[in-house]
This record gives structure tokens, sequence and C-alpha cells, in this order.
């Protein structure tokens, strides 16, 4: 029941069987009811609960996710279906995304994580928008290194703060508070390989020559590239403890 890239995914037709599983979700326990075949095709997660010899035995054909979302759980029901998302219309429906994000990884579904990584990527190049500090935030306390999603959303604050004429005070305050993310933003600059003629030389007095002087403490009022500004959270907040 591989999806690997190697083989020829199943068309939807074959996966559509007459056994049928029911998914609670959430604290109403919202009964979704969906296509075994199909949600264990895709989902090593729900192979292992609903094709394990125990379960085949008691014929179990149920189980309860309590601590989901109903709308990014509906995304995912979405995905299974059609194997689309929903673009964005707006900021507020990065939450979602990034909610069925999470649930793509712990239910180990590789081609979705992908989906919605690219989604989110498209929604703020198109719109040409940044990460904001409380999404960046969300990623981090739901996430370990070398995430995908995390990734994106590093390296796009790094570009962010490089093409800023300073940083912003939200900003300046985040960085201070969380080391790794600094390192992370540091890591993902030295990954564009920067020719050494293109980065100004402190060393040499010669290239000071005309240029205004800043300073280190400067935080700008305004911001001068287009970042979509949000309330800061602490970066300890989980997924569990608050909406996105």
């Amino acid at each position: 029941m591989s999806t690997s890239s190697e083989q020829p995914e199943k068309p939807l037709h074959e996966l559509l069987t007459t056994s049928l599983v029911d998914i609670y979700v959430g604290s109403e326990n919202t009964d979704w009811t969906i296509h075994e075949k199909l949600l264990c095709y895709h989902s090593p997660f729900f192979r292992k609960i609903f094709y394990n010899k125990e379960n085949r035995e008691s014929k179990t054909k149920s189980y309860g996710l309590p601590d989901s979302d109903d709308l990014p759980f509906e995304l995912f029901v979405g995905w299974l279906y059609s194997r689309a998302l929903r673009y964005p219309e707006a900021e507020k429906d990065v939450g979602p995304l990034l909610d069925l994000y999470f649930l793509s990884e712990q239910f180990q579904i590789t081609k979705l994580s992908d989906d919605v990584v690219e989604t989110v990527r498209a929604f703020y190049h198109n719109n040409e928008t940044y990460p904001g500090l409380r999404r960046v935030q969300y990623v981090y306390a739901n996430t370990s290194e070398d995430n995908e999603m995390r990734e994106m959303m590093v390296n796009s604050v790094a570009r962010y703060l490089t093409l800023s004429d300073a940083i912003p005070a939200h900003w300046e305050n985040a960085l201070k508070k969380n080391g790794q993310l600094s390192v992370d933003i540091i890591r993902s600059i030295q990954q564009w390989h920067l020719e050494g003629r293109s980065v100004p030389d402190a060393r040499d007095v010669s290239q000071d020559r005309g240029r205004e002087k800043v300073g280190f403490s400067a935080v700008a009022e305004g911001m001068s590239m287009t970042e979509i500004k949000d309330e800061d959270v602490d970066l300890d907040h989980s997924k569990t403890n608050g909406s996105s």
C-alpha cells in the first residue's frame, strides 16, 4: 500500500470500497465517515490503527481525535478526496492551513505536507508579504528542527529582515528572547552563499565613506517591507493551548 513516487498512485475509484470508518474530531466528537481504504492508502498512521491484527479481530471501525479542530480536519478530508487544497483568500486563512500541516505530520502523509507548504509559500509570494511573527512562533512551537514549514518561514523572514532598513520592534524583542530563531535566520543567510564583494566589510575604512551610520539600536517605527503584522506571543505557546 505504498504511495512512493516510484509507483503510480491508485485511481480514486479503486479506493472507494464499501468499508467505511468513523473519525470523531474535537471536543464535540464531530463524526466524519470516510472510506477506509482511501484513508489507509494515504496515511501510515491510520493504516496501523485500522489494519493491525488486533483491530481486524475486534472489527474496530472508529478512532477519536479529541485534540484536533473541525476546520483543519475538514480541509484534510477535502484533500483526501480531491487531492487539492483550498487556496487562502486572506492571511487569516493561513492559520487553518498550518493546523492542517500539523495533522499531515501526525498522519504521516508527506504529499499533503508538501502541498500545504507550497500553498502557504504561494500565498505569501503572490501577495508580496511575509509571515508575521505570530505565525513563525506558532510553527516553532509545534515543529522540530529540519522541518520544511519551519525552514520556509525562517528563510522568508531572513529575507524580510535583510532587506528592511531596520528591525521592527516586535521582531527585535522576539529575537532577543529566542536564540534558536536568531541562529536559524543567520544559517539561512549563510545558505545564500553571498559573494564577499556584495557584503560590506567593516574592516575596510574606505567602505564607510559616504555611508550613513545608523547603529545597531535602530528600530523601524514602520516597516520598509510588507509583513503581516500580528500580536506577539510566547514562543513556548503550543497548539493545544490556543488557536493559530
